[in-house]
């Protein structure tokens, strides 16, 4: 039975740290924590078997920051997704500007005016004063963050289009932008 319970832990740890690592979003990271659970629960009963009173209490407060992890990220952060994707969709059927939730920004495809993807939004840089999106940070290529080069997209430059940011211009034209070191961004 401790062996079973030893395989159950490994998977499921394994497994979930795939799922919190990969950044997919608010409910694939508390499903993450859903199988970090499960496989604190297992530790513990491997602990308990194999009479190892350290894993054991270990996994107690796993279990505790994994029920935590659950909340967090299905239960609040989830709500505020949500919250933010209603308000969107409200404002499209409403007179004036539609919405867009600036949280999106950081995941959201930059496509080109004919919908070829070219790479996807890191972060944006906005003025503190004018509260005025400068420019967007977009990654371009590289695998899981490893290879991939930034580079600067003006604000001016690009516009909303069904939950994507489009600019002006293909391929080529983005290849050309300036390049953007990892931790070295411009001021303005």
């Amino acid at each position: 039975m401790d062996q079973l319970a030893s395989w159950v832990a490994t998977g499921t740890t394994i497994l979930a740290a795939c799922l919190t690592a990969s950044n997919l979003g608010s409910r694939i990271t508390g499903y993450g924590f859903i199988i970090f659970t499960i496989g604190s629960i297992a530790w513990f009963t491997t602990g308990l078997l194999t009479g190892q009173p350290a894993l054991m209490w270990t996994n107690v407060v796993m279990t505790l920051l994994n029920l935590f992890g659950v909340y967090r990220w299905l239960g609040r952060q989830a709500k505020v997704e949500d919250g933010a994707a209603a308000a969107a969709e409200k404002s499209a059927d409403m007179p004036g500007e539609t919405l867009f939730p600036a949280s999106s920004l950081a995941s959201a495809k930059l496509k080109s005016s004919g919908g070829e993807q070219l790479g996807s939004c890191v972060d944006a840089m906005i003025g503190c004063g004018s509260g005025r999106l400068n420019y967007l940070v977009v990654a371009q290529g590289g695998v899981a963050g490893l290879g991939e080069t930034f580079r600067r997209v003006e604000w001016k430059d690009a516009h909303i289009q069904d939950g994507d940011v489009s600019v002006p211009f293909d391929q080529p034209a983005f290849d050309r932008l300036p390049e953007l070191t990892k931790n070295d961004w411009p001021g303005r």
